[in-house]
């Protein structure tokens, strides 16, 4: 801990911050909650997308399997052309909103395929765009997962550092500033003592002419004697 000040204006700046923290506290606890709220939301869309996707190609395996001719299906066949996003907020942070994409079929020879090449493209477009949604759902959870990271050291921060030591400073400031004015009490009461009793002690008598010439007086005829 730095080396504080111990005067009125020290006190003021260390309540003022105090103040500060306390005020900031319960946001940056509230966008911590939200995120990972949300990332365990997108976490579970993700999965939910990839469950569907692993589905789809087993169903899309034995679809093709029925017909005994898998060479005939080439992946090239389906292209993606252009991804579509959109963009979204959450507690702050942009993120990237899957809106769609467009998909290109590769030139095939109608006649010398089979019949059910079409219906296996758009079966295979429909898993690329599962793979698309999943992949945007990933980018989504990475940057909140970043922000979730910086607002926990904040609330950290705030929490077990800077909330605890400007209390600590508080208390030392005061508890100096205390000790001074009580000093200070004694001091002007022990000045004003001294003063008193000072007032109060006795002048001691100055003899006067007559009577020193008195006393001269008796003390020569004394001596003529």
């Amino acid at each position: 801990m730095a080396n504080i000040k111990l005067t009125k204006n020290e006190l003021k700046t260390q309540k003022d911050a105090l103040k500060m923290y306390m005020r900031y506290l319960p946001t940056l606890t509230l966008k911590k909650q939200q995120l990972q709220s949300e990332i365990r939301t997108i976490d579970e869309q993700a999965r939910e997308v990839r469950e569907q996707r692993k589905k789809l190609e087993a169903e899309f395996q034995d679809w093709i399997s029925v017909f005994g001719e898998k060479e005939a299906f080439k992946p090239g066949m389906v292209t993606v052309k252009n991804i579509k996003k959109g963009w979204g907020n959450i507690a702050g942070v942009t993120i990237p909103v899957y809106e769609g994409a467009e998909f290109g079929r590769g030139d095939y020879d109608l006649y010398s395929t089979p019949l059910w090449i079409d219906m296996a493209a758009d079966r295979m477009e429909k898993a690329l765009e599962l793979d698309l949604k999943a992949e945007v759902l990933d980018e989504q959870v990475r940057l909140l997962a970043m922000e979730l990271r910086t607002t926990t050291q904040r609330v950290n921060l705030f929490e077990k550092v800077k909330i605890p030591e400007a209390k600590r400073n508080i208390k030392k400031i005061n508890v100096f500033l205390g000790d001074q004015q009580v000093a200070g009490v004694v001091r002007s009461k022990i000045s004003k003592k001294k003063l008193q009793v000072k007032v109060e002690e006795p002048v001691a008598e100055v003899p006067s002419k007559t009577s020193r010439k008195s006393t001269s007086a008796k003390s020569a005829k004394g001596a003529k004697k």
